[in-house]
């Protein structure tokens, strides 16, 4: 595995962005598409039956986000994909849901941000150790989206995704949460909703207008803007609350906080504890630096490894022995903290705990600089 994600800039219409997407990273987007076929085909759905149900949630993304499916069908030609495969890959979790009736549950991601009264800097900060199965590893890129008309964003996302997570030109950062309820329906789709929300300048316009959204699926989305307001939206496909800093500090994993939403909880105990194993201790390791933290603190923080295999950098020998295949569980994929005045995200290729963080930005190449 390469100590460092590959980065890509695409620049033009969002035609065109995803055209040159789909034709720089063929190969990778073409390992995903079979990687996601193969997960659905082990769950018992086929690729004729997975296809034509993720098309079905193409209505949704073009009525209330045209751009991103114009990028989407740009990519499939790109890659040399039907626009039905390459909607696929922008939600798995929800054709799952939409044949199967639940969506699979899994241990995922540990989110945070900090306004600047918590921070040495004085600026806010915000990120995420982002837990996927194992196979994804390989498929993790960066990507600096440079459009003729919309926001520019600059995003960690597995091969063949328009959204997953990031930050934009006004100095917003968007982050993200899966969440285990009931209701999941045909809608917008849940990966999607990080790229929405990044096309508006702060995070009480982005709130407002995903609230406005036919949700698909649940999702918590974690967002700071340039003023330095953090803000939480914990949502079910037709209910929502807003979790507001508690002194500057705000912190997610993989279950329901808010108290209007706790009765919607539908997360095994298994990872139900692991979730709240996570959110507690890096809430406990923020706590004991608030007021003095700075990028190399988040660093050290997100490395942290202390209650594995309930641990905030996850690494393949969490799993237990009789896990099964380990491309099929869920590993940090890699890490992500984002300094929104810079547009600047450090990231690592891998779990944090063995891997250096990166810099990337909008307004040059990445620089030798690591954490």
């Amino acid at each position: 595995m390469p100590d460092q994600l590959a980065f890509y800039r695409f620049a033009g219409t969002h035609s065109e962005i995803g055209r040159q997407y789909g034709e720089a990273c063929s190969k990778v987007i073409g390992r995903h598409l079979e990687l996601a076929l193969d997960k659905l085909a082990g769950a018992g759905i086929g690729r004729d039956l997975a296809l034509q149900t993720a098309l079905a949630y193409r209505p949704f993304v073009k009525e209330h986000a045209a751009f991103l499916d114009d990028e989407i069908v740009g990519m499939a030609q790109g890659a040399a994909l039907s626009v039905a495969e390459a909607y696929l890959l922008q939600l798995r979790a929800e054709v799952f849901a939409d044949v199967l009736g639940d969506p699979a549950a899994e241990s995922e991601c540990t989110t945070f941000a900090l306004e600047p009264s918590a921070t040495l800097t004085g600026e806010v900060l915000a990120g995420q150790n982002a837990d996927l199965p194992a196979i994804y590893e390989e498929l993790m890129i960066v990507v600096d989206f440079a459009p003729t008309e919309g926001r520019r964003i600059l995003m960690a996302v597995p091969a063949g995704q328009v959204s997953y997570i990031g930050i934009n030109d006004s100095g917003m950062a968007v982050f993200a949460n899966f969440l285990h309820c009931e209701g999941w329906t045909r809608g917008f789709p849940r990966y999607l909703l990080s790229r929405f929300a990044l096309e508006f300048p702060d995070s009480e316009s982005a709130i407002a207008a995903l609230r406005t959204l036919p949700r698909a699926s649940s999702r918590n989305i974690l967002i700071v803007d340039a003023a330095g307001t953090a803000v939480d939206f914990e949502n079910t496909p037709t209910r929502d609350a807003v979790i507001r800093p508690r002194d500057g500090v705000l912190a997610h994993s993989n279950h329901y906080v808010a108290e209007p939403l706790i009765d919607e909880e539908r997360t095994p105990e298994l990872y139900l504890h692991n979730s709240r194993v996570r959110l507690a201790r890096i809430e406990e390791l923020i706590r004991a630096e608030e007021g003095e933290i700075t990028v190399a603190a988040m660093a050290r923080i997100m490395r942290d490894r202390r209650d594995a295999p309930h641990t905030l950098s996850v690494e393949a020998r969490d799993l237990p022995d009789d896990a099964g295949p380990p491309e099929g569980h869920y590993v940090t994929v890699c890490s992500v903290i984002a300094e929104p005045a810079e547009r600047r995200l450090w990231i690592t290729a891998g779990a944090p705990s063995r891997s250096t963080y990166h810099p990337y930005t909008m307004v040059g190449a990445a620089t030798p600089v690591q954490l």
